[in-house]
């Protein structure tokens, strides 16, 4: 039994109707390579089923503490049915990239069901070209990118031959509690929580001029300014500089609609080679490029819907705080970097250049914090009040006009470099798939794999249809990039 933290909780308590808290992935494989050229929902079933000790989250379900007293746990479903969760369909001919999309689209459009582990994993049939693909969902609360990534590395194999994983420990799985056990641990853990509040208060107060200017919301740059200079006044000599805090406010009309219940999703690569070249050649990091065609794309698309606004996008970017020490243990270990991605600069260099600067001063920003800031600002109000208040500004939210703290969401995943297998196919591109809420209707992740970088774009069926020329804009951003550095040396 392992019981979620107040992050973690937050993902199921913002879900409704329309916003879902499952992320996940399209797997394009080619089974030519598997026993037999032969790959289906049975063999997977079978690979997982010797591995499923591994996963500790593919048999884990949601057990909730009456009246919310308490944050949930998750606890080993003692009803868990592989059947259920490993499903297999086929596209009709032509088996497009486009049949692939929609059928993705209504897959992840359902919530997940809370009565069982939070993950299902779809066998798709009857792709063009002799392929076939994996679509996965799981629910955010379970894992984030890292911990998402040691799923895959635990599933996946560095060979057609399935490693051996040795059998499980065989310790014996506990009961999940009852009623009164879970009132009974959350009545024993409630007089700590006045201290357990003062203690991260004490850890985010001398960092509260860097946490106000994250924020960015009107007044917290001016008020973040007074609070630095204020405390390197009174500090010593190690005090941290006073920085510099350009205002980070998102724009009206970029993204910023009511979602509904569907979601349509663009898909591509993109070379990792190409990247590193422009990254090479104009002295940033691959993050930067990968922001900087994101910011291109963006500005093109709302460009040719006459929406583009005078000022840049912000950009959440989510930053693994995950320690070596928390590897293996899934849920989510992340904070984020509030960024103002240049939309407004014409010129692709510039832009470039424009989004290496802000990214730089995002990362001094994000720096002053303690790691764990996020975690901790998560876990000021109590569970029972926090569960309600988020619901209730998910609720509220539209009605009063209010919005995040940016437009648009772009994460880079790391990858494997190399070959990797599924029950003996080969993984040929996995682009991820993502979380869309109200007021932030564009989901950037990126996912570099062998010599690609795989892009899954998330989006509103209804406010982005035309999601795939997010896509194409990336790649046409790329290839100017690319022009401007000179001709390739075939690296």
């Amino acid at each position: 039994m392992r019981q979620l933290s107040a992050m973690d909780a937050q993902f199921f308590a913002i879900e409704n109707d329309r916003n879902y808290g499952h992320v996940g992935s399209v797997a394009i494989l080619d089974p030519a390579t598997a026993p037999g050229g032969r790959f289906d929902a049975e063999r997977l079933k079978e690979l997982i089923a010797r591995r499923l000790h591994l996963v500790p989250p593919f048999t884990w379900r949601l057990q909730e503490v009456p009246l919310g007293l308490d944050w949930p746990y998750w606890v080993e479903d003692e009803h868990f049915d592989l059947d259920f969760h490993v499903r297999e369909l086929a596209l009709p001919a032509p088996g497009s990239m486009a049949q692939l999309v929609e059928q993705t689209g209504r897959i992840y459009s359902r919530r997940l069901d809370r009565a069982r582990p939070l993950w299902e994993l779809y066998v798709v049939h009857g792709l063009e070209g002799g392929r076939m693909a994996l679509v996965s969902k799981v629910h955010h609360a379970a894992v984030d990118g890292m911990s998402g990534g040691e799923i895959l590395a635990m599933l996946y194999d560095l060979t057609p031959e399935p490693r051996d994983v040795g059998p499980a420990d065989g310790v014996p799985t506990a009961a999940a509690p009852g009623a009164l056990e879970l009132v009974g641990r959350a009545a024993a853990v409630l007089p700590r929580a006045p201290r357990n509040v003062a203690a991260r208060a004490a850890r985010l107060l001398p960092h509260l001029d860097a946490g106000l200017s994250a924020l960015g919301a009107p007044g917290t740059t001016a008020a973040s300014r007074v609070l630095s200079r204020a405390r390197a006044a009174v500090s010593r000599g190690d005090a941290p500089a006073v920085l510099e805090r350009p205002p980070v406010r998102p724009p009206r009309g970029a993204y910023d609609g009511r979602v509904s219940p569907h979601r349509i999703f663009g898909l591509g690569s993109l070379p990792l080679t190409e990247v590193k070249r422009v990254k090479d050649h104009f002295g940033v990091k691959v993050n930067d490029v990968v922001t900087s065609l994101v910011a291109g794309a963006a500005r093109e698309h709302l460009l040719r819907h006459d929406a583009l606004p005078d000022r840049p996008l912000v950009a959440q970017i989510p930053v693994s705080v995950r320690t070596d020490a928390e590897r293996g243990t899934f849920g989510n270990q992340i904070s984020v970097m509030l960024v103002a991605i240049p939309t407004d600069v014409g010129d692709p260099v510039q832009r470039l250049r424009a989004t290496a600067a802000t990214m730089r001063s995002a990362k001094e920003r994000h720096n002053a914090l303690p790691a764990k800031a996020l975690q901790d600002l998560t876990t000021f109000l109590p569970a029972a009040l926090h569960a309600r208040a988020a619901r209730r500004m998910v609720e509220l939210s539209p009605r009063l006009g209010l919005r995040p703290p940016f437009n648009i969401i772009v994460s880079n995943v790391p990858g494997p470099p190399v070959d990797i297998y599924v029950a003996g196919a080969r993984l040929e591109a996995l682009h991820p798939l993502s979380i869309i809420t109200d007021g932030a209707g564009i989901n950037v992740t990126v996912m570099s794999y062998r010599d690609a970088i795989d892009v899954g774009i998330t989006a509103d069926r209804e406010q982005t249809p035309d999601v795939q020329t997010l896509v194409e804009g990336m790649r046409a951003e790329l290839d100017a990039l690319g022009a401007a550095t000179g001709p390739s040396t075939g690296r």
